[in-house]
């Protein structure tokens, strides 16, 4: 009887505080409601948001096809200008023109120390210090050097190279090292599992890998099924020596920095890549089936980056955060443009992201904390869990306080759908979320797949930033479409770039046609620059899915998708079961 009375009453006070703070929230917007009137002009925000940004330019009953409505800006005008076409020619074009800025940074460890949980056991934690940064021409010059090492050791031109480690400036550095060689990168996956690896460096006839400190053991009882292998290059841990003994006979272990010196050593020159090259074999990570893997040119990355160039906006002051694997051509491919647009690039690990990361010591700083990022890429995968992490947080708070956020979050929702911004609301709630990235993230990309409505609204409102997703496949070099940062809808891609076209097909089996109402719907099929010659060494593959047409590369996605009035789709369904 008692606790029910009690829970009552409590119940009772915290509607009447809420809903006193609704009063006074009311008082607030009718004071302040002419100043963001007129300020932020909120009318614009929802003329663009409603704005037509792509055209049909083909259809009939079968077919729709829609191409962007928006110009090349200034970014893609100075890549024609500049007659960048190669990832080549785009490192070197930047590194004179920010040569003495940031350009990638890693976090130092200082050491590893024990640390004694409140439970009583004991984790392995890191010490950490501040970011140390290699400049634009510093970067270039190692890369430079590992080339010309690489040359050094007997890897020739047009000859594959492996590339599996984790995100980190040296993948970077080695990864230009080899294009200004012109030698294509194979990029692996770790989660291919020991077969999917061995099939992929089998497939593509490689003699060097270059790997890294946590990854190289494994390469140990993989040799044996890897007979064309005989130089491996890791790249060492801070705070660990690598042991390079052991290893089959026959092949070599050189250090990262080794082949740097080894390169400076033995200067020599470039041999500059043409467009049609290829630059990457990336290896897809496909549900079922053996790995293929997808042959990008240089030609279809430079497109990718003059289209997100296009679409995201870049401030001079940008910071990037990485650390989604660079294998993946969607975090490659964002941290390009970042270094077209002389963007430094601050790396990370999820041990060390944050300040409650499994590897920062208590009382320490986690990367974001210290790096201070304006702009990070992400997958849903990642921002659900982020999502969850705010809905725990705010379940773990008391009553009062759970309703108070529920209030602010539906009064900053209500407000935001109008095309207004909350100021107020956000330095006196959101800002504290906020904090967790570093507190000056104003932009996520997100790609790799389609994102909840629910996750985008969520994580736009409480971390006060943008959220820009897009689609695209590997296939494509991770162009196709992304969102308008004025876009105020959820649940849609954005409007194809302005460097690719997007075509919906009739698919008869599920009924999504291009004459359904009140949207076309239809299997997309993706052209422009962006999309890959083929699949490696699987030419039935490669005729099964992509085609040439009007002058263009085209590929079939197996997605289903909508278009509606505005140019935007949206992604409702897969062809394949």
């Amino acid at each position: 009887m008692f606790i029910e009375d009690d829970a009552q009453m409590e119940s009772f006070w915290i509607q009447t505080a809420i809903g006193a703070i609704k009063a006074l929230t009311f008082v607030c917007d009718v004071i302040t409601f002419p100043v963001y009137l007129v300020l932020q002009r909120p009318w614009e925000t929802r003329q663009q948001s409603r704005r037509v940004k792509a055209k049909p330019v083909s259809n009939d009953k079968q077919m729709v096809q829609y191409r962007s409505v928006d110009p090349p800006r200034e970014i893609h005008v100075k890549m024609l200008q500049a007659n960048i076409d190669t990832l080549e020619k785009m490192l070197k074009y930047v590194s004179k023109i920010y040569s003495n800025q940031r350009c990638l940074g890693t976090r130092q460890i200082l050491s590893e120390e024990d640390e004694t949980q409140p439970n009583g056991r004991v984790f392995k934690k890191y010490k950490m210090g501040e970011y140390k940064w290699k400049t634009f021409a510093e970067v270039d010059k190692s890369a430079n050097s590992f080339g010309c090492g690489l040359r050094k050791l007997g890897q020739q031109p047009k000859q594959n190279i492996v590339l599996f480690a984790e995100t980190r400036s040296e993948w970077m550095v080695a990864a230009h090292g080899c294009f200004k060689q012109n030698m294509p990168i194979v990029t692996v996956y770790a989660t291919l599992g020991d077969e999917g690896v061995c099939h992929c460096i089998n497939e593509t006839e490689v003699s060097t890998i270059i790997t890294s400190h946590e990854l190289l053991p494994k390469f140990k009882n993989l040799l044996s099924q890897i007979p064309k292998v005989n130089t491996i290059i890791v790249m060492e841990d801070q705070l660990k020596p690598t042991d390079t003994t052991g290893f089959k006979e026959g092949v070599q272990v050189y250090k990262f920095q080794e082949v740097i010196k080894l390169g400076e050593q033995n200067a020599c020159e470039g041999v500059a890549p043409e467009p049609q090259d290829d630059a990457i074999i990336m290896y897809t990570s496909g549900s079922t089936g053996t790995p293929k893997g997808v042959q990008l040119s240089h030609q279809n990355c430079i497109a990718t980056m003059k289209g997100f160039c296009d679409m995201v906006k870049i401030n001079s002051d940008d910071v990037l955060l990485g650390f989604l694997p660079l294998a993946h051509v969607f975090e490659l491919l964002a941290e390009s443009v970042c270094l077209l647009n002389g963007v430094p690039i601050g790396y990370s690990t999820p041990l060390t992201l944050i300040d409650s990361s499994s590897k920062i010591m208590k009382g320490s700083r986690g990367d974001a904390a210290v790096l201070k990022p304006t702009c990070m890429t992400a997958v849903p995968l990642i921002l659900d869990r982020i999502s969850k992490g705010i809905n725990t947080q705010v379940n773990s708070n008391s009553p009062f306080k759970k309703a108070l956020f529920q209030f602010m979050y539906n009064y900053k929702v209500r407000w935001t759908n109008r095309g207004y911004k909350t100021p107020l609301v956000d330095k006196l709630i959101f800002k504290k979320v906020a904090k967790l990235m570093g507190g000056r993230v104003r932009l996520i990309m997100s790609g790799g797949a389609p994102l909840s409505s629910d996750t985008h609204e969520q994580i736009k409102i409480c971390l006060c930033v943008e959220v820009i997703q897009g689609y695209g496949l590997t296939e494509t070099t991770s162009a196709a479409t992304v969102m308008d940062a004025k876009d105020m809808q959820y649940g849609r891609v954005g409007a194809p770039l302005t460097v690719t076209d997007i075509k919906l097909v009739n698919w008869e089996e599920g009924n999504y046609r291009v004459t359904n109402k009140p949207h076309p719907q239809g299997e997309i099929i993706i052209g422009g620059d962006s999309v890959s010659k083929g699949y490696y060494k699987l030419p039935g593959k490669t005729e099964e899915e992509f085609f040439d047409e009007d002058g263009k590369r085209w590929f079939k996605t197996g997605d289903i998708g909508e278009v509606h009035s505005d140019g935007v789709l949206k992604i409702i369904g897969k062809t394949l079961i």
